[in-house]
């Protein structure tokens, strides 16, 4: 007979966000004339820029002619592509890379799930809490966080609390973990490391012998001087990180699919004997069974944001997302609430008035003003007692909130 992956059932069945879909679909159905704000999801709503839109018909011309047309994309990614990456977004910051070290994917998304293949089940892991709930579920899969206790917190899991009173900068743990995860800016919470923090994250890498696995999907909201955009700007970092990138929230990628991940030559994983294994090579070979790369035309599409009217399109863009933020955010500060993040992503993080939990102040905000935001507890049990908002609304939708919440009585 046919046996199931007994890890894979130990996921809830009752997915948060399922869960949290029933409930809006439920006041939709109760309130039809309300017209309801999401400023929960996790989705753009601008189009793509017109230079990508010309980049993808002309790669469609190419795919009709017998002379251009494109099948399968190399496992690394086509050579236009992954040269304008390294170009573009690492040899200015003084980053050096070739391009055996990166990449092409569908998403960053898919890319730290199937990282978490490449390793060995029994690694300890380390995350931020709250956490973005991919990071544990890759674990949870392949049978490396344990169980799922009564507090929601996993057993082999090492937490690492991130909150207002340590102004959501992880402490380093005491003890060695095999692998990290960081995502910087955050998310859920919006917030950002400094050089000067980040560095600190590296050396104890390098001490402990551990795998940093570092989400970078939110780089391009990134407008302070000091905030490093790639973890590679810390020295050292290519020995013991890997980076994850996708152009679905800096350029409106989310209906495409493309991102990349990037794995230097001198960053190795141990064997139980000692061995020490190169990951670059092992990824390139894990592509060839596992998955494929991004198709030809969202790869030209990708190519076509590091030309100048990309470049100016990408920063128009999450221009416009931060401004959102910036208006909401103000008008959360306005309502009494205490806010973080906004200013280097689209993501709020919103404390909740007294002892009112993430869910109720959530049902109230629904209900009472019909917008929709997310329960902070979706995110693990740190992020009981915060709300999550996006800013990736429409900037009418944006100015209608506003005026709710300026309106808003809470309690």
């Amino acid at each position: 007979m046919a046996l199931i992956n007994e890890h894979f059932l130990k996921l809830p069945d009752n997915y948060f966000f399922t869960d949290i879909a029933k409930k809006v679909n439920s006041f939709r159905v109760t309130h039809p004339k309300t017209r309801v704000i999401d400023l929960g999801k996790e989705d753009v709503t601008l189009p793509l820029p017109d230079v990508t839109v010309k980049a993808l018909h002309r790669a469609v011309d190419e795919m009709a002619q017998q002379e251009t047309f494109r099948g399968y994309s190399p496992h690394h990614g086509y050579d236009f592509l992954v040269d304008a990456i390294i170009k573009n977004d690492f040899a200015p910051k003084g980053i050096q890379l070739t391009p055996g070290e990166v990449f092409v994917t569908n998403s960053a998304k898919e890319s730290i799930s199937n990282m978490s293949d490449l390793l060995r089940h029994d690694n300890s892991i380390g995350v931020t809490d709250p956490i973005y709930p991919l990071y544990i579920d890759a674990n949870v899969s392949v049978g490396r966080a344990g169980t799922l206790q009564d507090d929601g917190k996993w057993s082999n899991v090492v937490y690492m609390p991130c909150s207002y009173e340590n102004h959501f900068i992880p402490q380093l743990p005491e003890q060695p973990i095999d692998i990290i995860y960081l995502c910087y800016p955050d998310n859920p919470t919006g917030t950002v490391q400094r050089k000067a923090e980040l560095r600190k994250w590296v050396n104890y890498a390098i001490e402990h012998d551990t795998l940093l696995l570092f989400d970078a999907t939110y780089e391009a909201y990134i407008r302070e001087k000091d905030v490093p955009h790639s973890i590679y700007e810390i020295k050292g970092a290519k020995k013991v990180a890997v980076e994850f990138r996708t152009f679905s929230m800096g350029a409106g990628f989310t209906g495409l699919q493309c991102g990349y991940v990037v794995i230097p030559k001198e960053l190795t994983a141990a064997t139980l004997d000692g061995r020490r294994i190169a990951l670059t090579p092992k990824w390139e070979r894990l592509s060839h069974i596992r998955f494929g790369t991004a198709i030809y035309l969202a790869q030209r599409a990708a190519e076509s944001l590091y030309t100048p009217e990309g470049k100016k399109a990408v920063k128009e863009r999450t221009d416009y997302y931060l401004a959102n933020a910036a208006l909401l955010k103000e008008a959360l500060s306005g309502n009494r609430l205490t806010v973080y993040g906004g200013d280097n992503a689209p993501f709020l993080w919103v404390k909740t008035p007294g002892t009112l939990s993430s869910m109720k102040f959530f049902e109230h905000l629904l209900y009472e003003t019909g917008i929709i935001c997310t329960p902070g507890v979706g995110f693990g049990p740190g992020g009981e007692g915060y709300v999550q908002f996006t800013a990736f609304c429409s900037r009418k939708e944006c100015e209608e909130a506003v005026h709710r919440i300026r309106h808003w009585r809470i309690l």
